[in-house]
């Protein structure tokens, strides 16, 4: 790990995390996150009014905090670096607000810079530079995709998306389905150790022979979503018991097959041999799993950053944020805009 480079300040406020990281060259010197998930919780999801306050009454102390950790004051940092997009308006503006505020106050450049993209990068930190080129495959609460990274990162190209409900999302409405908790990705997990993943037949979304044709590295979750309601109302309606660990098992397993699958034909399809997995849901065991499997067989090499590097989070945004200033990439200036819909094809306004 290099410990040369600026000393980036990364800020993550896309959704209900409120992230402040730390990084010189590629070494992480703080990761703060401040989550509002428990308030979410209340409401089975994610409130965005919610979200923006939240994000507005932890961001300062959390760069306190980050700054703490990383024994470091605010005038020596080089620069900085935000989510502009895509994610939840008003939360993104909270966290764009203050990084100009700060950037202005101290006189250093911002660089306003897409999410997924640091999804991507942030697995520098633990396993050094990014091969050239490599797949990402990122999967969260509101993004399955596969992305084909290159040029040291600085082009990305889609290769495939969700059409609907994404791996995270589908996680949500099936553990609110099976009364677990919100979010309900870990809460399908912890369930899942105890259940029979080929207990239930569920579906493989655009799995079959003429979808993947038209879809080859697409998703689609939605359907595995509406065939687990019906199967759990079925039983409901028979009076049977709904046996929670073999359908999250199942959900689980159904999903797992789909994203790993797919990664590794677009790596096989497009020669490259490295895979690396981000995002929320990649904190998930078993897709932890499968995808190393399947990698190893297919001869591929799978990084994977730890699960507290998968979430949402501000070391991720400062990881990008080092790449792009030790790579000479002029910063954002003060008038950039967010968005809930920025392109993945651009690492930065």
């Amino acid at each position: 790990m290099s410990t040369d480079g600026p000393l980036v300040l990364g800020i993550e406020t896309s959704c209900d995390e409120t992230g402040v990281g730390l990084v010189r060259g590629s070494v992480l010197l703080a990761n703060e996150i401040a989550s509002s998930v428990d308030e979410q919780a209340r409401f089975g999801g994610v409130v965005p009014e919610v979200a923006s306050r939240a994000h507005l009454e932890a961001i300062a102390p959390a760069l306190d905090r980050a700054c703490a950790d990383a024994g470091v004051r605010l005038g020596e940092i080089d620069a900085i670096a935000v989510t502009a997009g895509p994610g939840l308006v008003g939360a993104l503006l909270v966290g764009v607000a203050a990084a100009k505020a700060l950037a202005v106050g101290l006189g250093i450049p911002v660089y306003g810079v897409n999410h997924l993209a640091g999804h991507v990068v942030v697995d520098e930190l633990e396993h050094g530079r990014l091969p050239d080129p490599v797949i990402g495959l990122l999967v969260s609460g509101g993004h399955s995709s596969l992305l084909l990274v290159t040029d040291d990162a600085a082009t990305i190209e889609p290769l495939g998306q969700t059409l609907d409900d994404a791996a995270g999302e589908a996680f949500d409405k099936v553990a609110r389905l099976l009364g677990l908790p919100f979010p309900g990705g870990p809460w399908i997990d912890r369930a899942a150790l105890d259940g029979d993943p080929e207990a239930i037949a569920f579906p493989r979304g655009l799995s079959a022979p003429g979808d993947l044709a038209q879809h080859p590295y697409d998703f689609s979750f939605s359907g595995l979503k509406s065939a687990v309601a019906r199967w759990v109302r079925a039983r409901e309606a028979a009076a049977e018991p709904v046996p929670v660990a073999d359908v999250a098992a199942s959900c689980q397993e159904a999903i797992a097959d789909v994203l790993t699958a797919k990664a590794v034909a677009a790596c096989r399809d497009r020669g490259v041999r490295d895979l690396v997995l981000g995002g929320g849901v990649a904190a998930n065991s078993r897709l932890r799993a499968m995808a190393q499997e399947r990698c190893a067989a297919a001869g591929l090499a799978l990084r994977v950053p730890s699960p507290g590097l998968c979430t949402d989070n501000g070391a991720m945004i400062a990881a990008l944020g080092a790449r792009l200033a030790a790579a000479g990439v002029p910063p954002s200036g003060l008038d950039f805009a967010t968005t809930s819909t920025m392109s993945v094809t651009r690492s930065s306004w």
